[in-house]
């Protein structure tokens, strides 16, 4: 079983920058691939991010390619997501996820996905 947390979240003007952090509590926090989805009002949880175990591989939504970085630290059982040059079409609520299967493949759908955090806003204007 694993907890998440996320913080981080806010509003900031286009251009602008934030970072989003998630805080896993739990038995072998380290052996999870992780991720970031994102859920617009209206609209579908959508996959933006993906880092496998030790961080050696990771993957974006073609829509934050170039902007948004995930990272994590496994000594503090940390994910992070930094997010720059930040677009009105980036506000949704942030999810952190995790993914406990043995297959360290990182995967684009939730329901590869077995944890979730409550969500962080995060809201961009124009």
């Amino acid at each position: 079983q694993v907890q998440l947390q996320e913080s981080g979240g806010g509003l900031v003007q286009a251009g602008g920058s934030l970072r989003l952090s998630c805080v896993a509590s739990g038995r072998a926090a380290g052996r999870y691939v992780m991720g970031w989805f994102r859920q617009a009002a209206g609209k579908e949880r959508e996959f933006v991010a993906g880092i496998s175990w030790y961080g050696g591989r990771t993957a974006y939504a073609d829509s934050v390619k170039g902007r948004f970085t995930i990272s994590r630290d496994n000594v503090r059982n940390f994910l992070y997501l930094q997010m720059n040059s930040l677009k009105p079409e980036d506000t949704a609520v942030y999810y952190c996820a995790a993914d406990p299967s043995v297959a360290n493949n990182i995967m684009t759908t939730t329901s590869e996905y077995d944890y979730w955090g409550q969500g962080t806003q995060v809201t961009v204007s124009s």
